[in-house]
C-alpha cells in the first residue's frame, strides 16, 4: 500500500478576495478557511446546509482539475455553469513523493445524472469505432447508468469505475443510497484506501462518517473545527433517535 496524501492540504488565497460579503466568500467554510490538512485516506466535511461543504469539494475538484458537474478528468461536458469562482482562491498542495494519482474521479451527487447523459451521449457517438477502444459505460460495469436505479448507479460507479491509487472527491455520495448500500460502499472506500487511495469526502451520512481513523471537519457559523466521530451531531442525534424513537418523537411534537 502506497503511504503520504495526492493532496496535503488547501489554502485559501485571502489577500486576492475580493471581500467576504458576497457569495461563495460569505459562505461559513470560506470566511474560516486558511489552511486545510487532509488525511492521507479519508477527510470527510460536515455542517448544516448552507455552510459551504459542498461548495468547497467542488471547488477542490475543479482545482484539481475535474469537471465542475463530476466524473473523471478526461470527461468534458457542460450542462449548466452553476458553479462558484472558490477554486480560482484556493492554492492545492499536493504530496511529496507520490508523484500523481493514476485513478481520480469527482461525485457530485446532484448532477450525476447530467455525467449519465454525457456518457451516453459520447458513446452513442463515437458508436462501435475500434479506435477510441470501448464505450465508457464499460467502466461502470456495462449497464447504462439510466438503466438503473439512482442507488444502483451510484453502487456501480464505486464497484467498478473506481480502480485504486486514485483521488476521490465526493459531494454527498450517500444522496441515493439505503443504509445496507452504504455500508457495501464504505467497504468498498476500505478497500480503495488499502489499494492507495484518498478521499476527500461532504457528506450528513452517520454511516460513512464510522470511518476508522479519518480526519471529520465541521463547518458552522463559528468556523472550521476538527471533531471526533462520537462528538458530531450526526452521531449524537441518530444515537438519541434510535435509542427511543418515541420519546424522541414525543419531545419532538411536543406543542
Amino acid at each position: 500500500m502506497k503511504t503520504g496524501a495526492y493532496l496535503e492540504s488547501v489554502l485559501l488565497k485571502r489577500e486576492q478576495v475580493p471581500g467576504f460579503d458576497a457569495y461563495p466568500f460569505s459562505l461559513p467554510v470560506v470566511r474560516a478557511l486558511d489552511v486545510l490538512e487532509f488525511h492521507p485516506a479519508v477527510t470527510f466535511v460536515i455542517g448544516e446546509n448552507g455552510t459551504g461543504k459542498s461548495t468547497l469539494v467542488e471547488a477542490i475538484a475543479v482545482a484539481s482539475g475535474f469537471n465542475a458537474e463530476g466524473g473523471s478528468r478526461s470527461l468534458s461536458f457542460s450542462t449548466r455553469a452553476s458553479h462558484s469562482c472558490l477554486h480560482e482562491y484556493l492554492r492545492l498542495r499536493r504530496g511529496s513523493g507520490r508523484g500523481r494519482p493514476r485513478d481520480g474521479y469527482f461525485l457530485r451527487a446532484e448532477s450525476y445524472h447530467n455525467v449519465a447523459t454525457a456518457i451516453e451521449a459520447i458513446d452513442r457517438e463515437i458508436g462501435e469505432s475500434w479506435q477510441y477502444g470501448p464505450p465508457i459505460i464499460d467502466a461502470y460495469g456495462g449497464v447504462g447508468l439510466h438503466e438503473q436505479s439512482h442507488g444502483e448507479s451510484f453502487l456501480a460507479l464505486f464497484l467498478n469505475r473506481l480502480r485504486g491509487d486514485g483521488l476521490y472527491l465526493l459531494d454527498e455520495p450517500e444522496a441515493a443510497l439505503s443504509p445496507t448500500r452504504q455500508l457495501a460502499v464504505l467497504r468498498r472506500v476500505h478497500d480503495l484506501v488499502r489499494d492507495g487511495s484518498q478521499f476527500i469526502v461532504a457528506t450528513h451520512s452517520p454511516i460513512l462518517l464510522a470511518y476508522p481513523d479519518a480526519w471529520i471537519y465541521e463547518l458552522s457559523d463559528e468556523g472550521i473545527q476538527r471533531m471526533e466521530y462520537r462528538e458530531t451531531e450526526h452521531y449524537l442525534t441518530t444515537k438519541s433517535f434510535l435509542n427511543d424513537p418515541d420519546v424522541f418523537l414525543d419531545e419532538l411534537f411536543r406543542d
